[in-house]
């Protein structure tokens, strides 16, 4: 697969860079010309950087409206525009305005903890979040009420309780010094989460990461600074170069907004011509990872008749559950469920990207959902036809093993009885007579051996009077109340007629083995040219078709028919076997 950026890739590319540094170079030369003061900058920038962090907060928050990191660069646009009111003349605005100074950060700070979803999930990440703000707000007026501005040219402090500059400089330091042990451990964070993302999440994550850190270490060096009391014109230099990063910041956001809408609509397209062109050559997943930016992209289909998830070779797959880092995509044809896209839990922060795609590729998937289907028939075909092989023999060495142990035993020792009587016959007639006595008890007793073992194999009564009168005479033989509600008088094609004998005959021995029911209760009808089989019980139910070789073999033996077997048994509500042979 190319990872050779396409042409209008290419192009978004270029115009990004080239907005950047149209924007940001001019900015830098009026910052460098207006001076490293705080108050100064602020007054020329302010809104252009808040204008900007507004307009693109906006459009994120209209675009994903559940996703709080819009609505959060609304509040950085909107503080820092706020801030500007340091500028006035007047005490109170002048000092509404420095009171939010600090709080763009703080939320620049909540963005980067919290991107891409916008939404603390951790308590840590709460706690570290609310000490940001704390130390923004909080900590910051506390210092402001030791501090009379008018000593430094500044409107007067009206929030001033005692002044004591003494005290201002160790509580400001020791803010600056918090300030700057958050925002390092944030930027270790920060590099960690980047470090482990998948490459998905790092085409989310980069650009923001990029420029939001590169604000906050900024604003961290400059903490340090403050907090040792370096020479002004250090820090009067990081203020220009935090505000240009400042700058950035919206930009990154907007760049990644409309990578998003470029990348998934080019995306999109490509995928079209893939697959109006017949290029995809049997990998839709493939072609699905290559437009939706994810290589670890995987396809599930639904079998509604199995009521389970397959591959596109029909294996049978499990689908992830919520959270670990991946996310499931349904994808729906006239209001039935096809398939159910498995990807990176990042690909689902770009929901048009994702249901473009899935738009697009609805009919190759239901194409390649009924090719899997197949493959599951195939499977299933396969499986059954092992298990009806294995059956078969199991049979063959447990009559083999009847026989030995049974009429063969009686047969042996009823020639030797014979030999024995035909030597005595003239010597000793009473007991050759008392011989062939009990040689005669021992043959019936091995017709009688044979004839149950017959039974086991075919009922006799089942070809010599058909379906109803064997069940009646297997109903009779159980140990517990069996009710007929109903059988077919007529006679059935014989495979039909053995496969639904053998179903209530395995469906009572069931019921009398495992279920602890006090009754069963037998159903045999004609449906819509089909034979229904239905045998119930009242026991503690509970069964799974899964386990135990007799449910799979009557299930083999009526999907030789084209039928189906059905399986109804909650816990201590009974049990409900259900056969439904095509009988013509």
């Amino acid at each position: 697969m190319s990872t050779e950026p396409s042409a209008p890739r290419r192009l978004l590319i270029g115009l990004a860079a080239f907005g950047v540094v149209a924007c940001v170079v001019p900015l830098a030369l009026a910052i460098h010309s207006v001076g490293g003061h705080h108050r100064d900058l602020i007054a020329v920038f302010g809104p252009v950087i808040g204008g900007a962090s507004i307009g693109t907060g906006l459009l994120a928050w209209q675009r994903r409206p559940e996703n709080r990191f819009g609505a959060l660069l609304v509040a950085v646009g909107f503080t820092y525009c706020l801030s500007g009111l340091i500028v006035s003349t007047d005490s109170w605005p002048f000092i509404a305005g420095l009171v939010v100074i600090a709080v763009p950060y703080a939320i620049l700070f909540h963005i980067l903890l919290a991107f891409p979803s916008g939404r603390l999930r951790a308590r840590w990440e709460i706690a570290l979040a609310g000490a940001s703000y704390l130390l923004a707000t909080v900590g910051w007026w506390i210092c402001l009420v030791f501090e009379q501005t008018a000593n430094f040219g500044l409107p007067a402090n009206p929030l001033l309780i005692a002044e004591k500059p003494g005290l201002f400089d160790v509580l400001s330091r020791a803010r600056l010094a918090l300030v700057a042990v958050l925002i390092a451990l944030l930027i270790v964070i920060v590099w960690t989460r980047w470090r482990r993302a998948t490459r998905p999440q790092r085409r989310a994550l980069t650009l923001v990461y990029a420029s939001g850190g590169l604000v906050l270490a900024l604003y961290a060096v400059w903490s340090v600074l403050g907090a040792l009391d370096v020479a002004t014109g250090t820090q009067e230099t990081l203020e220009r170069a935090r505000v240009i990063a400042l700058a950035t910041v919206p930009f990154a956001f907007l760049a990644g907004l409309l990578r998003s809408r470029v990348a998934g609509a080019t995306a999109v397209s490509d995928l079209v011509a893939r697959l109006g062109g017949g290029g995809v050559h049997g990998s839709l997943r493939d072609a699905l990872a290559s437009a939706l930016g994810d290589p670890s992209l995987t396809l599930a289909y639904w079998l509604p008749e199995r009521e389970d998830w397959v591959d596109a070779t029909g294996g049978t797959i499990t689908l992830p559950r919520p959270g670990g880092g991946r996310a499931c995509t349904p994808v729906e044809r006239d209001s039935e469920q096809v398939a159910m896209l498995v990807h990176d839990a990042s690909v689902a922060e770009e929901r048009e990207l994702v249901q473009a795609v899935v738009g697009a590729a609805a009919l190759a998937l239901e194409n390649e959902r009924l090719a899997a289907e197949l493959h599951a028939k195939v499977k299933e075909l396969q499986a059954s036809r092992a298990r009806i092989v294995e059956s078969a023999d199991a049979a063959r060495r447990r009559i083999e093993r009847d026989l030995h142990d049974g009429a063969q035993q009686r047969l042996v020792a009823l020639s030797l009885s014979l030999q024995v009587a035909r030597r005595r016959i003239d010597n000793d007639p009473g007991a050759a007579k008392t011989l062939l006595e009990t040689a005669a008890s021992d043959l019936d007793a091995a017709i009688r051996e044979l004839r149950d073992l017959a039974r086991g194999i075919h009922p006799a009564v089942l070809s010599d009077r058909g379906l109803s009168s064997a069940v009646e005479a297997l109903a009779q033989r159980m140990p517990l109340p069996v009710e007929i509600v109903a059988a077919p008088q007529e006679r059935l094609p014989e495979p039909v007629e053995a496969a639904a004998y053998f179903v209530v005959a395995e469906a009572i021995t069931n019921v009398v083995r495992y279920a602890h029911a006090t009754f069963a209760r037998v159903d045999i009808r004609r449906d819509d040219g089909r034979l229904v089989v239905e045998v119930a019980d009242d026991g503690i139910g509970g069964a799974d078709p899964g386990n135990g070789s007799g449910l799979r073999g009557l299930a083999d033996r009526v999907a030789a028919l084209d039928g189906r077997l059905e399986v109804e048994s909650e816990v201590a509500r009974g049990t409900v076997v259900r056969a439904l042979i095509p009988c013509g």
